[in-house]
């Protein structure tokens, strides 16, 4: 039997369902911190606004750190892999560069968990990175319910 690589073996057994909620952690090649550039993080936000206007995702809540992103959404009309990865080549099309880390870390929201909750995690990142002394001071972050 081949062996399987850390990230095919997390893959091993995985399903993604439309209508589940997701929480998606995109990591870029090297931790390299692309997004301290402004431009370059408020295009990634274009493509997640992009994604949910053509129906794939309704995205809740979303923070691009320095070398990563966190995502909260509803998949909705493809499979997860098929989503990241649309998401991710539409960066580096548009950019003509390659950023992304190989694969991603998904975790898919059980009922009994409260997305507010893992909302306020997500934007309260660059908190815990001490790029910011309050969330409203990052510009790189957006919630449907914290506003």
């Amino acid at each position: 039997m081949k062996p399987i690589n850390g990230s095919a073996q997390l893959r091993k057994g995985r399903v993604s369902h439309k209508g589940y909620v997701y929480h998606v952690t995109l990591t870029l090649e090297n931790r390299n911190p692309v997004f301290l550039d402004f431009f370059k993080a408020q295009y990634l936000k274009r493509c997640l606004v992009n994604s949910d206007e053509q129906g794939f995702t309704e995205t809740y809540c979303f923070c691009i750190m320095p070398d990563h992103l966190h995502w909260l959404f509803q998949l909705n009309l493809e499979s997860l892999p098929r989503v990241i990865s649309r998401v991710k080549s539409e960066y580096s099309r548009s950019t003509k560069t390659k950023v992304w880390q190989d694969g991603y870390h998904d975790h898919a929201v059980r009922s009994d968990e409260s997305l507010i909750n893992i909302a306020r995690y997500i934007v309260s990142n660059p908190l815990r990175a001490n790029l910011v002394s309050k969330v409203r001071n990052y510009p790189h972050w957006d919630s449907i319910w914290l506003k």
